[in-house]
């Protein structure tokens, strides 16, 4: 495309700045990403532990098509860089005296829901009709950016809002659908990757465990974390350039209004416009000359809701296992687990936990006869107070108990060859997570559209925002999202040509 002659410089090489980087690429504006990690990706990055493979965060790739989409943007086609896997079963879900298998396939997940809840099957369909609906309403809401309250009068939203169920919650609207308390928990457990409760996630969001149902969920050899790096070579492709090992001390400012930006090394760089994909409240803290926001203000921020945290295990083991790919285990008090996490604040004797067997999909990941065992723990985020310093390795232990038990991983302790621990105290100290809130802001409706901090940042000129901080919010495919918000924001504002999406998902 023709050169724009506009220059633009990226915070951070996380899925959001890569997306919006290579887009912007493509449609002629001259890209530059500091990334201060030695690799791309940040949390969509990847752990090696000697010959053991890892994605540090996101291990689920929902949404297949809007990933798609990202790559047509650049006029690419995402299967030649990627190898995707659709998984069926999509993974499993342990209660304490049953298991299901969710697959994408209607007439299989019928059956395996009357297989473990007989008599609730019939429901299926009423779910898939009406939570078809929502997301055909909603979809375009996504993709559209929200700097005014007149947005929320635009043709897109208003039609939407008949399917928002204002003031319902995600457990609350699947009890439409089912009876059974732990095939609703089977239909709402992806609040978890808005870091929310079912009982306190809006209702709206019903249209995500749709999403998997219609769509499908996949992997990609290698790891998600090759998403990253193949984002990465297309934005080199267009001619962007990615800086790796190079922090941004701060953002360059006169008054209000952004310049560039300062490196760790005291080198400037200026920049036409300057977006900022590092967590939302860590750069507004760090990046940013103190008492210069009137809004965002540290005391604003630390007043604000949060998501949960993660304790994570990364575990290479001498051995295989006859697991599926995604193993997801719900504690035996589910609602008081969620509530320790997410209003007392406090580590509960209750364990929820994921397990990623990505080796059983996968033989990139580890040796042969060898596995790279992924593990999850949602926990309260740093508010919580609590200190990790002491707590890890009793929790470790506690962790690793609750696998063996309930887990084909029985013996577990015997094959851990490497392993690597995060706390939430890591992924704040060593991540750059504020409060280790590893979904970033929560959800809920007050945080969420106008209300969540905007695309284009409203507190300085020629700043914008990419990631889970901003809008549509957190989630791989929603920050992938927000990259192309911001790039089509740009686009408009310095005239470059670009097609607005459709509102209408890849098929």
């Amino acid at each position: 495309m023709a050169e724009t002659g506009k220059r633009i410089i990226i915070v951070g090489a996380g899925p959001g700045g890569l997306t919006a980087g290579m887009i912007l690429a493509r449609r002629g504006f001259d890209v530059t990403i500091y990334e201060k990690e030695t690799e791309v990706g940040g949390r969509n990055g990847e752990l090696r532990l000697a010959d053991y493979r890892f994605d540090i965060g996101p291990t689920f790739l929902m949404m297949k098509f809007l990933l798609d989409e990202m790559f047509a943007e650049t006029g690419r086609d995402s299967a030649d860089y990627l190898d995707f896997v659709r998984l069926d079963p999509m993974y499993e879900l342990k209660f304490v005296d049953r298991a299901i298998f969710p697959t994408d396939d209607f007439d299989k997940m019928r059956d395996e829901i009357a297989r473990a809840f007989p008599g609730e099957e019939a429901g299926l369909e009423l779910f898939f009709k009406r939570e078809k609906e929502r997301f055909a309403k909603m979809y375009g809401c996504l993709q559209a950016a929200y700097s005014s309250p007149l947005d929320y009068l635009k043709p897109v939203f208003l039609k939407a809002i008949p399917h928002l169920s204002v003031g319902r919650s995600l457990y609350g609207v699947l009890g439409d659908y089912f009876d059974h308390e732990y095939l609703r928990l089977a239909f709402t457990f992806q609040s978890k990757y808005l870091g929310m409760s079912p009982w306190s996630c809006p209702g709206a969001f019903a249209m995500i465990p749709y999403i998997e149902y219609a769509y499908g969920i996949y992997h990609v050899t290698g790891g998600l974390s090759e998403i990253s790096r193949a984002m990465a070579k297309v934005l080199e492709e267009e001619g962007g350039t990615i800086c790796l090992g190079a922090p941004v001390e701060k953002l360059l400012t006169r008054g209000r209004l952004v310049d560039g930006v300062v490196l760790a090394n005291g080198a400037i760089d200026r920049a036409d416009s300057v977006i900022v994909n590092a967590d939302f409240a860590h750069a507004m803290t760090r990046i940013i000359e103190p008492g210069l926001l009137e809004k965002y203000t540290q005391e604003n921020l630390a007043a604000r809701d949060y998501s949960c945290s993660t304790f994570m295990l990364y575990l290479g083991l001498d051995k295989t296992y006859d697991m599926t790919h995604h193993t997801i285990i719900f504690a035996e008090d589910y609602e008081r687990n969620i509530a320790d996490i997410s209003i007392n604040k406090c580590l509960s004797d209750q364990l929820s936990f994921y397990v990623r067997n990505a080796s059983v999909t996968d033989s990139t990941q580890a040796p042969e006869g060898h596995s790279a065992i992924y593990v999850l723990v949602p926990v309260a985020n740093n508010q919580s107070g609590i200190d990790w310093s002491q707590e890890a390795g009793p929790f470790r232990e506690r962790v690793l108990d609750a696998i063996a038990q309930r887990t084909a991983l029985t013996d577990i302790r015997d094959h851990i060859v490497v392993e690597k621990m995060i706390t939430p105290e890591d992924w704040e100290e060593e991540r750059s997570v504020y409060f280790g809130a590893t979904f970033n802001l929560s959800h809920k409706l007050t945080q969420m559209l106008y209300l969540r901090p905007h695309n284009q940042f409203e507190e300085l000129a020629n700043c914008y925002l990419v990631g889970g901080g901003t809008h549509p919010g957190s989630g791989l495919p929603t920050i992938y999202e927000s990259g192309r918000i911001t790039a089509n924001l740009l686009a408009e504002r310095f005239g470059a040509d670009f097609k607005k999406p459709s509102g209408v998902p890849l098929s």
